[in-house]
């Protein structure tokens, strides 16, 4: 009992100074003879990490290219074969018969349905090399305030789900130069999305339990903009210069507020329509958004002022007398703001030529009614006549200030008219703030595209 437990015991020790596997030895050179001593040797060791001893780490070199393909690289401790000896340097297994790393990506929010590639490659050397299409729908915060101009900073981050750091390290395969490039000339045609830069960042995520190996793309993509310029900003600016320049028709006009109506619905719809086109995501409004509300907002604010104008000119008769302050506001200073300084002159109700006419005609009343009372004596159907003449008088002196309007009435016209330049300046200064931003902003997305 003594000699077959010490048998034993040499046994064990041998196999664990054996190592993981050895030297492969081919029969002839052949797929089928190395197959079969990968059979005797590799496969039925799937189970255990390959590796001389288990404190020894295994090493990982992944690379990505930013079109869902992803390499990863490990090396199996011991395993080798002669090239002359079994035909090939390298075979492609199944990769269900191999220890497979558990590589992952923390940011996966959706599963992945690439299309499942069974094998990877072996080569002599003991390298695995696992080459396989990927497609990540990954978590990213994206920062759209300056859309569609924003660029994008986007992280990939690789590690082991299970194995500490002691177990598996990661390293980068390639540099971030080789992969920047290959990944532009592949993405060169494709999408909305132009690839700027890609750095690589190799990093541990120490927790309670251990710490584990990563890797870190940060991926920073910018948007191509004419898309969203030609089918939401250029037309939204037409309209928005289309009702600056409904300013210039009359204000009392009923057209001017029926085409602002018309306006204010097809910009409404313009926005129900592209709304799919705006984003929808991230912790901040978007300038295009503020841009939008604002131009809807002047629209309405416009045909409010319009219908304000509107009633001044056609009922001030009934409206009490201006209060003095927001007389003294519009019209002493809003006024010299906008470019209509309040004129001096005492408004009269009757022109000179009015005055004239009125003079002449009380003359030549007074006159031909002092000849007839001198040559015929009629005094009863004088008197008649000069009641007559006083009724004509006060009839056409209504009808010239119903016409011409009395003080209070052309002042608040005045203020009427005041509001007016005001709203159509303030539309000015807003194309012009939002022609520079835009400009701007896109100067800015360029310089750091580049």
């Amino acid at each position: 009992m003594t000699a077959i437990k010490r048998a034993e015991l040499i046994f064990i020790c041998f196999m664990l100074l054996r190592g993981f596997v050895a030297a492969l030895n081919c029969t002839s050179p052949t797929p089928k003879s190395l197959m079969k001593a990968l059979e005797k040797d590799l496969f039925p060791e799937k189970l255990v990490r390959p590796v001389s001893s288990f404190s020894e780490p295994m090493d990982v070199n992944v690379t990505i290219t930013v079109v869902g393909i992803l390499g990863v690289k490990w090396r199996i401790d011991g395993l080798s074969w002669d090239e002359k000896e079994c035909g090939t340097t390298r075979i492609s297994v199944p990769r269900e018969n191999l220890w497979v790393p558990d590589i992952h990506i923390n940011q996966y929010v959706d599963e992945d349905k690439s299309p499942k590639t069974p094998y990877v490659y072996l080569y002599n050397t003991g390298l695995v090399f696992d080459d396989k299409p990927i497609r990540v729908v990954s978590s990213c915060r994206l920062d759209i305030y300056t859309f569609p101009f924003d660029i994008q900073n986007c992280t990939l981050t690789f590690g082991s789900y299970l194995h500490f750091a002691t177990d598996i390290r990661m390293y980068p395969d390639t540099t971030a130069e080789e992969i920047l490039l290959e990944s532009r000339n592949v993405l060169e045609t494709k999408g909305e999305w132009v690839l700027t830069d890609l750095n690589i960042k190799s990093d541990t995520l120490a927790l309670a339990v251990g710490s584990y190996s990563e890797i870190e793309y940060r991926i920073i993509l910018s948007r191509r903009p004419v898309l969203y310029v030609v089918n939401l900003l250029l037309p939204s600016c037409f309209l928005v210069t289309v009702d600056l320049f409904s300013f210039l028709l009359p204000p009392h006009s009923v057209d001017r507020s029926a085409f602002k109506m018309t306006l204010i619905l097809g910009y409404t719809v313009f926005l129900l329509i592209m709304n799919d086109l705006l984003p929808v995501t991230g912790d901040t409004t978007p300038l295009i958004n503020v841009f939008f509300s604002i131009s809807l907002a002047l629209m309405v604010a416009s045909l409010v002022q319009t219908v304000i104008i509107t009633n001044l000119q056609y009922n001030s008769d009934q409206y009490s007398t201006v209060p003095p302050w927001f007389s003294t506001l519009v019209l002493r200073y809003i006024a010299v703001i906008v470019g209509l300084p309040r004129k001096k002159k005492s408004i009269s109700i009757l022109n000179p030529y009015t005055k004239a006419t009125n003079s002449t005609i009380s003359t030549i009343s007074s006159s031909h009614l002092h000849s007839v009372s001198v040559n015929t004596q009629w005094g009863p159907a004088l008197d008649e006549l000069r009641k007559l003449s006083r009724d004509l008088m006060a009839i056409r002196h209504q009808i010239a200030s119903h016409l011409h309007g009395t003080k209070t009435t052309q002042e608040w016209q005045m203020i009427g008219t005041v509001l007016d330049r005001l709203l159509f300046g303030l539309y000015i200064i807003f194309i012009l703030v939002s022609v520079i931003t835009i400009l701007n902003v896109g100067i800015w997305k360029n310089s750091h595209s580049v």
